[in-house]
């Protein structure tokens, strides 16, 4: 099954464990003693964030670290990015609607 970065942030889980690595690698451990659910669970949403390519696994020597690979994300960037300039444009339209409509009562008096 082909995984995607929206199933990969779609889980609160998930998106905790990339803020945790976003800045420095972590073991597999340290992740997953931050959470109150099973290893085995953290196991598998790091996984799933591996399949996503958002994190790369490294072995050294008997420990395992977790790295973000944050550069996946600006695919839900672009996504969203599309959405934020038609509501900035919706809110520029209504902006000016209430401005064209505004009367006198609503608008601030003006000091002499």
């Amino acid at each position: 099954m082909r995984r995607d970065v929206f199933q990969a942030i779609a889980d609160p889980t998930r998106r905790e464990i990339i803020n945790m690595i976003a800045h420095h690698p972590l073991n597999v451990n340290a992740v997953a003693e931050n959470f109150e659910v099973s290893r085995t669970a953290i196991y598998k949403h790091i996984k799933m964030l591996t399949e996503c390519g958002l994190v790369v696994i490294t072995q050294f020597g008997r420990e395992r670290f977790c790295e973000a690979r944050l550069e996946r994300l600006t695919e839900v960037i672009d996504w969203a990015e599309q959405y934020r300039k038609v509501w900035t444009e919706r809110f520029d339209s209504l902006e000016n609607s209430l401005d064209a409509t505004d009367s006198p009562k609503r608008k601030p008096a003006r000091k002499k």
